[in-house]
């Protein structure tokens, strides 16, 4: 395990008081062993990791996990608890947001009142936040591609095509550049389709005159590019225009505004009221953005509501938008890094107002 990843876990068992941590969140388990397999389970104390998985992952597991020892187990749990009471372990911290109750449940009458299940929230949501060189090499190679594949179906941004043949086109171009899987079901909303700010890919036409969100992202060695460009098809009328011109500032503010310590409310803020004060804050109802990783949305998140300040190497988005139904919507989006003075952008198509041929 890597030495940073392994003093926060010092640390997590310190803040919780427990002997030993449990994961079963397939990100967590990538990020703290190397295992890309889809089952399988991470005990950490503070002498050792112990990852326990199934014989279809026991030669895989042995080839990539970097912990100490690796177990094959006939039962999951029971595997599990086995390992814990062979630890000696008494009270044992796990993922509570993941972990269902049916699975709690189970492995509380396994253990048969011979370990105290401590559920840990809060202490675990900052684990990935902070990237490091390879990571942000990973994000920044899946930006790089979410660029080319956009730059070869630019052709099919007419009226006539589809907004699931431009949703096909992409997946196709982002794995025939090296992608490893799209990032999540594209969204292509067209026209007042656009007033969906999670409007997925319709059997509906382009047609002149409308403008088109299309959200987008892949995944290069488990991490994830996500990015929102809106554009023209010929000419729009001045209300789209004043729509894509408000989002477009908002957006160059807050990117703007990125810096270590920072308080991520005061940064929605300042998106937000920026478009409040073009009249438009009713039409903003989601947060500025999320942080971005493993997982397409994880910590933090970038909300009226969120909690803390960003810090140096955390990878988010900013991606505000204006959503008016029955006239359309406008999204821009491009996903940074936070550096020691601002941020870095990760994402290389440009923002500014793209008009397509009708």
């Amino acid at each position: 395990m890597k030495p940073a990843r392994k003093k926060y876990i010092e640390e997590l068992l310190t803040e919780a008081e427990v002997d030993a941590f449990v994961f079963f969140d397939l990100a967590n388990i990538r990020y703290l062993s190397d295992f890309t397999g889809t089952d399988g389970v991470l005990v950490v104390t503070r002498q050792a990791a112990t990852f326990l998985t199934d014989s279809r992952y026991q030669t895989q597991a042995r080839q990539q996990v970097t912990v100490e020892s690796v177990i094959c187990y006939q039962k999951k749990l029971d595997g599990l608890v086995a390992e814990l009471l062979r630890l000696g372990t008494r009270r044992v911290g796990f993922e509570a947001e993941t972990l269902t109750v049916a699975t709690w449940e189970d492995l509380k009458k396994k253990a048969n009142g011979q370990i105290d299940w401590i559920a840990v929230t809060k202490p675990l949501r900052a684990l990935r936040s902070i990237k490091d060189k390879e990571e942000l090499a990973a994000l920044e190679h899946a930006a790089l591609l979410n660029q080319q594949a956009f730059d070869e179906i630019t052709p099919l941004l007419k009226p006539g095509t589809t907004e699931r043949e431009i949703a096909l086109a992409l997946e196709f171009a982002l794995k025939t550049l090296g992608g490893e899987e799209k990032a999540f079901d594209f969204i292509i909303a067209s026209g007042e389709r656009g007033a969906m700010p999670h409007g997925l890919a319709s059997e509906k036409q382009l047609r002149s005159g409308e403008l088109v969100t299309i959200d987008f992202g892949t995944r290069v060695a488990g991490y994830h590019s996500d990015e929102t460009v809106t554009v023209a098809i010929g000419a729009v009328e001045q209300k789209l225009r004043d729509i894509y011109d408000t989002v477009l500032m908002a957006h160059d503010l807050a990117l703007a505004a990125v810096k270590p310590g920072i308080g991520i409310v005061e940064l929605d803020a300042v998106a937000r009221e920026y478009i409040t004060s073009k009249g438009y804050g009713d039409f903003f109802g989601h947060g500025l953005g999320h942080g971005l990783g493993l997982n397409v949305h994880e910590f933090p998140a970038l909300s009226p509501n969120s909690e803390g300040d960003l810090e140096e190497g955390m990878v988010i988005t900013i991606e505000p938008g204006i959503y008016m139904p029955d006239i359309g919507g406008v999204r821009i989006e491009d996903s940074v890094v936070v550096t020691a003075h601002g941020c870095r952008c990760l994402t290389r198509i440009a923002k500014k107002f793209q008009q397509f041929p009708a």
